[in-house]
């Protein structure tokens, strides 16, 4: 947004007032930033003393497993690596090792997944869907709940009538918010399926009583620069299954053998998490609470001077404990907003007594405040489009009309909530001031 452009939205007579002579905030209002603490230092002066031995990423796993209750943790460079090594491994477990063959003079290996289909969540970011066509999978993208955001069990069943062949589900508990797990987890063994439950924004959050990440066969927890604590980067592979872990950490290391000289019999990866992302993590687990605390009085303000009047916050399910990491909101008004989207460009109208996601997102920014549009779901971009789409009217590749303009689709509760939706700043380091500022401009969208 240009300079000119955020004073013509500051300058408007809604916003008046607000900022009386300063005009916008002096600091930018981050969306969720890093926030550090004493203890990151002293474990990464450790890790340098002791030539990155690997005693950081040691503990780390250690207190992560069993904080989680899994009997396993592996400790990787990314969320996203975490995500590819558990659907590897649960192919493998699944359809048995895939055999390497010689390609164009070197060594090939066909994709874990080659040719099977695998069902994941819709509302959610491209990771699952990714790993799944990295594995030479078919993704089939499962429709949201409008009771949490997450996976619908109802649809869930719907997709194995239409695949029944289907043995992997991949599901995520949307902005740290739990999805229906316990459900879920039993459709899946009635289903003889493995589950990969993507915890990686759901860190801290309980399903009654019991951490995420601990319910599927893989978990996945990320420590990105966003997250709700952070090592910058950082991913891990949750599981209680023995071979898997001991797999995974040696696949992560290039499969090396332990022989004085490198050895490897088998295809390998660098993605291990180092020592000095372990010790930045370490510092910031002993925070975690605080940092939950935190990012429950954010939602709370939010919903206690916003929700049920101009919005809906994103639900918490029945028998949850979010850990709150990102607070959302839905732009409700008995006036109808209009708002238009293309794939890379938007378009509203101003109107008294409503206002539009994106609206509010421009109005946001202009005040120098970070916010985003929630997830693109996975079936609406233009990568992923040729691949099936399940709801509550069944499988789109059912509807002979699907690919005609005028098709309407009754049940889609991820594009709904792309539509209407919009994460709001839910950063811990953004004082009660700054929040009420921020919930003034919001209301003000509506005026």
């Amino acid at each position: 947004m240009t300079d000119i452009a955020a004073r013509c939205i500051r300058e408007q007579p809604r916003f008046k007032g607000i900022f009386k002579n300063k005009g916008k905030f002096e600091r930018r209002v981050m969306l969720a930033s890093p926030t550090m603490h004493n203890e990151e230092k002293t474990f990464i002066d450790k890790a340098f003393d002791e030539g990155f031995a690997g005693r950081n990423i040691a503990r780390l796993e250690k207190e992560a497993a069993e904080y989680i209750g899994v009997k396993h943790a592996a400790a990787l460079s990314s969320g996203t690596a975490a995500m590819h090594m558990a659907v590897k491994l649960a192919a493998e477990r699944i359809y048995g090792s895939t055999a390497s063959i010689s390609v164009s003079g070197g060594l090939g290996k066909a994709g874990a997944l080659h040719g099977k289909r695998v069902f994941c969540s819709d509302f959610a970011s491209p990771t699952m869907a990714d790993a799944i066509l990295f594995e030479g999978g078919e993704p089939v993208f499962v429709d949201a709940s409008d009771e949490d955001w997450s996976m619908d069990p109802e649809v869930l069943e719907i997709a194995f009538q239409r695949y029944p062949d289907v043995k992997l589900v991949m599901m995520n508990h949307a902005y740290g918010f739990p999805g229906q797990i316990l459900r879920i987890k039993e459709i899946c063994e009635a289903h003889g399926a493995l589950l990969i439950e993507d915890a990686s924004e759901s860190l801290g959050a309980k399903v009654c009583g019991k951490q995420t990440g601990a319910f599927g066969d893989y978990g996945i927890l990320s420590f990105g620069s966003d997250k709700i604590i952070t090592g910058s980067v950082g991913g891990m592979l949750l599981t209680d299954d023995d071979y898997s872990a001991k797999k995974a950490r040696s696949r992560a290391s290039h499969s090396r053998v332990a022989t004085p000289w490198s050895q490897h019999e088998e295809l390998g990866e660098d993605c291990r998490m180092s020592d000095i992302v372990a010790g930045l993590i370490l510092g910031q687990f002993q925070h975690l609470e605080e940092h939950i605390a935190k990012k429950r009085a954010i939602y709370e303000r939010y919903q206690e001077e916003l929700d049920g009047d101009i919005m809906y916050m994103n639900p918490v399910g029945e028998g949850t404990e979010p850990n709150y990491w990102m607070s959302c909101m839905t732009c409700e008004s008995n006036i109808q907003f209009q708002e238009t989207r293309s794939e890379r460009e938007y378009t509203y109208t101003n109107q008294h007594g409503t206002a539009s996601p994106m609206e509010i997102y421009d109005a946001l920014e202009a005040f120098n405040v970070e916010s985003s549009p929630v997830y693109k779901p996975m079936s609406m971009q233009p990568v992923f489009r040729e691949f099936d789409q399940i709801t509550l009217d069944g499988s789109k590749r059912e509807y002979a009309e699907f690919d005609q303009d005028g098709f309407w689709v009754r049940c889609d509760v991820a594009k709904e909530c792309f539509e209407r939706g919009l994460c709001l700043p839910s950063d811990i380091k953004m004082t009660g001031e700054e929040q009420e500022r921020i919930i003034e401009i919001v209301r003000s969208c509506f005026d």
